[in-house]
């Protein structure tokens, strides 16, 4: 029997493995998915992935650097670009001078982020069902309001993080 996780991110997380089993492993997934735009899965796309899977927030060309073993800055960002172009990985950006990046959606269940407008950091918030019946309710009026028909929604709280508080 699964108890329910106490952090927020675990259950995010266990979406995330669940979402992945479904299409084999996350690397057979990206694999696929470059395979499909002539692209190839290399030993730094790999590692790439592993980084943002292990990861419970978006991450900065810093961070990633980081954690990874050996990157080289140039090689970062033309991978992510790749992998950002075969919809693997999404881009967040806020005010500050770093993008942020993340798997996609698809790969790790739907989410909303809390971004802070003072440092930038950015932190996932996994969509509760409460939650998303809310917002997709207020999207739905808002879009119809103005005849657009929508097929996803992104949410993004803007405000200032516990360490800049």
């Amino acid at each position: 029997m699964h108890g329910v996780p106490n952090d927020p991110r675990e259950s995010s997380r266990a979406v995330h493995r669940s979402r992945a089993a479904a299409d084999g492993t996350l690397r057979e997934t990206v694999a696929r998915r470059l395979a499909q735009q002539q692209q190839r899965m290399t030993a730094v796309r790999g590692q790439l992935v592993d980084i943002l899977d292990a990861s419970d927030r978006p991450l900065t060309i810093p961070e990633v650097l980081d954690a990874g073993d050996g990157l080289a800055q140039s090689s970062v960002y033309r991978n992510l670009v790749v992998l950002e172009q075969v919809g693997v990985v999404h881009r967040v950006v806020t005010h500050d001078e770093f993008a942020r990046y993340e798997l996609a959606e698809d790969l790790t269940g739907h989410h909303h982020h809390l971004v802070c407008s003072n440092c930038g950091r950015v932190e996932d918030l996994p969509a509760s069902e409460s939650i998303e019946r809310s917002v997709e309710a207020a999207v739905e009026q808002a879009a119809r309001k103005v005849g657009f028909r929508t097929s996803q929604h992104r949410l993004d709280l803007v405000g200032t993080c516990a360490d800049c508080s």
